[in-house]
């Protein structure tokens, strides 16, 4: 009888378990329709300020680490996605009356960083947005940036490394040692361009070096358009890749003034015209689907080379706005 009983309550547990399951996929089906893979509205959490103030608030947003739509997002797929969800939510709240994005980072993809900066220049348009440079604000971090009404750093803020790189291996030596050989079948001559199994002609090397110009010149045109310095000037001297400490920065026109983060808040107000705010930052909405994507990246197996001190955010011809010194890498 015993023995009986106990299956059953194994077997109601079961049930019940699956039942559960069952509802939970169901309510993040209903969830993710009707929040087309963003959330409608965002829950934002108190940082400063005046707390008694509820008309007039100023948005916190945080641009960290490499800019990539590969890397993870919090309240999207992608970080990229999350700067355009914050960025929009700010805007069309009638409350917020200005934007600080704080940037600690050393740039990234090129397409990712012109996709922030159109969307801080979009956001200006509507609301002061001040940039507080942390640590670091370079390469597409800086082309980020200069999006913004008012750029702050602090002196020790590293900026500038105005510049484009791309890597690419060579293996042919390598293969040759250990008896591997290659065979490539293309339709046409520029197919295998970057193949790390054999030297770069002179027609290929010139080719990638245009693309390499034509983004330097999208990155100098930018800045020289928003900063209002002369493109020459830039292409001789600040723009060829060198970074540049807040004073530097500030004696070369490249940021607008130098201070502390509640500088940064103060300089908001002041361009908001607002005596007090409350400094509010975005937190994600509760999803059911989030508690799936946890188990899920538990759940999947990883392989990973670790060198002590070097990371490797590179991916083999890609174009980056990046200051790769950041990620122990030499350009």
């Amino acid at each position: 009888m015993n023995k009986k009983g106990g299956c059953f309550s194994v077997f109601l547990v079961l049930i019940l378990s699956f039942s559960l399951l069952l509802n939970l996929m169901f309510l993040s089906i209903l969830q993710s329709k009707k929040a087309t893979g963003a959330p409608t509205s965002l829950e934002e959490e108190f940082v400063g300020g005046d707390f008694a103030i509820k008309d007039s608030k100023i948005a916190l947003i945080h641009l960290r680490g490499l800019i990539s739509q590969d890397e993870a997002g919090t309240f999207t797929q992608n970080s990229v996605e999350d700067i355009k969800v914050q960025l929009k939510a700010a805007r069309e709240d009638k409350k917020v009356k200005g934007i600080i994005i704080a940037i600690n980072s050393p740039g990234g993809e090129v397409n990712a960083s012109d996709v922030i900066y159109h969307e801080i220049r979009l956001t200006r348009n509507v609301k002061p947005v001040v940039i507080y440079m942390e640590s670091m604000a370079a390469s597409g971090g800086y082309y980020s940036a200069v999006g913004g009404t008012y750029l702050m750093a602090n002196d020790l803020t590293i900026t500038g490394s105005i510049g484009v790189i791309m890597e690419s291996f060579l293996v042919k030596d390598l293969m040759e040692k250990v008896g591997v050989k290659a065979f490539v079948f293309k339709s046409g001559k520029m197919k295998d361009l970057l193949n790390p199994t054999r030297e770069m002609t002179p027609e290929e090397q010139a080719f990638v070096q245009g693309l390499i110009d034509e983004t330097y010149n999208r990155f100098v045109s930018i800045v020289s358009k928003e900063r209002h310095i002369d493109i020459n000037k830039l292409k001789n001297n600040l723009a060829d890749g060198r970074i540049f400490m807040g004073q530097d920065a500030l004696k070369n026109g490249l940021i607008d003034g130098l201070g502390y983060f509640e500088d940064a808040f103060n300089k908001c107000k002041e361009l908001s015209k607002v005596q007090s705010a409350r400094l509010i930052r975005y937190t994600p909405p509760f999803r059911i689907s989030n508690l799936f994507r946890v188990f899920s990246r538990g759940m999947t197996p990883k392989i990973e080379l670790n060198y002590p001190g070097i990371r490797f955010p590179l991916s083999s011809g890609q174009l980056y706005y990046l200051y790769p010194q950041a990620f122990g890498l030499s350009s």
